[in-house]
């Protein structure tokens, strides 16, 4: 029997924070962690490619734990969460989700979380990793508004793949089944309080299970993996493969507070029409106006299979340095190597050509569109 991760290797003492899952995780086979939102992320039980297959195959399980979550009551919790976003939450319902993000005064991204609305005045926050709320907590005090902010008992795990579907109706129910994407519900598994969202960081069919009681964390794993034995399923980290695949941003990584929104093509998120304001407002009509002087855009980049970059590759055209790999894996089915490369905008244009100084020197690369894979979202709205 193999034996466990030796934590060791990335953790000394007790400042970081371990998941209502992380022992189930380490008994499942967990090769590798990283830190994340002050926590450790699961990123492997076996090799990243027959993990991307098993995803697109099957169904996956994920510790999502580290997407901490920051809630926001009381009477002005509306004003303070719509100030923190320039998207227009008098359209998001309560019971529905939005992928959002979280602006600076100089229109920067401060965060990408996914935003849930569970009362007139009720939100979760499920954070990328950046300190959202020591910021929320100073905004809030600043503004003098009436609010209390803090970090629930909540623990997200993620169910995908095609066969999620499968699992969580034999779970929950065939009324889960009538989630629409972004949507969610309040219910529970034989007394485990529980909240399913109809999202996911995959490209793929899933769901999201937050759990409400983190002593019982390792129950909720076992009745998922019991619930998926049928279906295949197995524990898996995150899928960078099929996030890029499927043109999904990691933020520290594809973007950060030195970026806006219309450079990383999220320009969609900005409701400079609504009513009410929002911190960075005038800066992101400013940059809207005149136009931003670098873009990410999507490569397909020539050479021996990539694997994940650790640091960020120049990139070069006609032997002048215009930009950088953000982000660059090997896609087994495209069968090429696939990225983002933050440049300069006259560089951004689809077909330009581009030099990468990877791993093993240089190799050619071409701007494409992206998402590489359904660019309309078919998968995970079916």
């Amino acid at each position: 029997m193999a034996q466990p991760f030796n934590m060791s290797l990335v953790q000394r003492g007790a400042r970081l924070r371990r998941s209502p899952y992380f022992d189930a995780t380490l008994r499942d086979g967990c090769r590798g962690y990283t830190v994340y939102n002050h926590m450790f992320l699961p990123i492997k039980y076996a090799d990243f490619e027959s993990e991307h297959q098993r995803l697109l195959e099957d169904v996956t399980v994920w510790d999502v734990s580290v997407e901490r979550q920051v809630e926001i009551t009381g009477p002005d919790a509306f004003a303070l969460t719509n100030m923190l976003t320039p998207r227009d939450l008098t359209k998001c319902a309560v019971g529905q989700g939005k992928y959002v993000i979280i602006t600076a005064p100089d229109g920067g991204i401060i965060n990408d979380p996914v935003l849930l609305r569970l009362g007139e005045n009720h939100f979760w926050l499920a954070l990328a990793d950046s300190d959202v709320l020591l910021w929320a907590k100073g905004v809030a005090h600043g503004l003098g508004l009436d609010v209390e902010i803090g970090e629930p008992d909540v623990s997200p795990l993620q169910i995908q793949g095609p066969k999620s579907k499968d699992v969580v109706s034999a779970l929950f129910g065939d009324e889960v089944l009538d989630l629409k994407y972004y949507w969610f519900m309040e219910t529970d598994l034989d007394g485990i309080p529980v909240l399913i969202t109809r999202t996911g960081w995959s490209g793929e069919v899933g769901y999201e299970i937050y759990l409400r009681d983190g002593s019982r964390g390792v129950e909720l794993w076992d009745r998922v993996l019991e619930a998926g034995k049928p279906h295949n399923i197995a524990p898996t980290g995150p899928s960078d493969i099929r996030r890029i695949e499927a043109g999904i941003l990691n933020y520290g990584i594809d973007m950060t507070i030195d970026n806006n929104p219309f450079e990383v093509g999220l320009g969609w998120q900005v409701n400079l029409d609504q009513e009410a304001d929002f911190i960075g407002r005038e800066a992101l009509a400013r940059i809207k106006e005149v136009g931003v002087d670098r873009i990410l855009a999507g490569v397909k980049i020539s050479g021996d299979p990539l694997d994940l970059n650790m640091d960020r590759w120049p990139v070069r055209a006609r032997e002048h340095q215009v930009g950088h790999i953000t982000s660059a894996v090997y896609s087994p089915r495209m069968s090429v190597n696939i990225g983002y490369a933050m440049v300069g905008a006259e560089h951004a244009e689809i077909g330009t050509s581009l030099t990468v100084q990877g791993p093993g020197g240089d190799v050619d690369a071409v701007v494409v569109p992206k998402p590489f894979v359904d660019p309309g979202k078919d998968i995970p709205k079916s």
